[in-house]
């Protein structure tokens, strides 16, 4: 497969080191920091450990599997989940797989998603990713590099073809809005196409209580076309669109350009961060994004 076309574990490995700029103002490098034990469970508690039981102890947290194996009572203690999470929404639009220079963009996409997971683990952060699939389970979350590589590995899976059961920008949101909790982040991988294909009342929901990243995934050829003959194939066909006619070009201007600028006018006043993030920008350059006020317009 040629250079740039489907994402590598390694290059997407390498890109750790991208993300050691400047760490969000009010977070530690572990995030909030203390992990205060309690035996007792509920919402936002996550396992810690097991000890031997001892006398007070809820009976409905018996470790049951370490007792029957040590055959000793044990008792499960849990805490807080303090670590913020990070969520990447991978967009797998079949019109990512596509690029003319440097990368596709689909390649691109999971180079900001490597990013992102990177970042999340120098802010101490969990991190989960998921995708527009009405089979496939998150990436459940997990904090420092093995939670990165987990959500690694499903990038390079994601982005290497089109999945053949893709569902839509619109389902990976809804799949994220029952695993966000508040004050998440969230980074969405995005065609803007598939953005612009969204209610505009999606959005606000998102960013009332979480901080939400969009990075919308364009190609040179499709922002600035030559003035040119220009050939495309496909499917056992081939197909020549004459963009020095100015009503092609229009055209061209109203199926790439428009939901872009769409995108970066609308996004905002709905408390979201977007930028274009282009197949042959650096792969890191949206990370100023992170921790920026995003003020809302009324």
């Amino acid at each position: 497969m040629a250079e740039g076309t489907a994402p590598t574990l390694a290059e997407l490995i390498a890109l750790r080191g991208t993300a050691q700029g400047r760490r969000p103002p009010g977070r530690g490098r572990h995030g909030v920091s203390g992990h205060a034990l309690s035996p007792l469970r509920g919402r936002g508690m996550e396992y810690a450990e097991s000890r031997e039981y001892a006398r007070g102890d809820d009976a409905r947290h018996i470790d049951w599997r370490l007792t029957a194996r040590s055959g000793k009572p044990h008792t499960k203690l849990f805490q807080a989940e303090r670590e913020r999470l990070t969520l990447i929404v991978a967009d797998t639009a079949p019109s990512l797989y596509f690029g003319t220079r440097v990368r596709f963009k689909s390649v691109q996409a999971a180079r900001a998603g490597a990013v992102a997971a990177w970042a999340a683990v120098r802010d101490g952060d969990r991190i989960a990713a998921l995708r527009g699939s009405r089979s496939e389970a998150p990436v459940s979350p997990a904090a420092g590099p093995r939670g990165a590589l987990r959500a690694l590995d499903a990038l390079v899976r994601w982005y290497a073809v089109t999945p053949a059961d893709d569902a839509g920008l619109a389902v990976a949101l809804d799949h994220a809005a029952r695993v966000l909790r508040p004050g998440s982040r969230l980074v969405v991988l995005a065609d803007p196409r598939s953005v612009a294909a969204l209610p505009q009342r999606r959005w606000p929901a998102l960013a009332q209580h979480n901080e939400v990243i969009v990075l919308l995934l364009t190609d040179p050829l499709e922002m600035q076309p030559p003035k040119a003959l220009l050939p495309f194939a496909g499917r056992g066909h081939r197909v020549e669109l004459d963009l020095a006619n100015p009503a092609q070009r229009q055209r061209w201007r109203h199926e790439f350009g428009d939901p872009v600028e769409a995108a970066l006018d609308r996004l905002p006043s709905s408390g979201v961060r977007v930028q274009t993030l282009s197949s042959e920008m650096r792969s890191d350059a949206w990370l100023p994004l992170l921790g920026r006020a995003q003020p809302r317009v009324a």
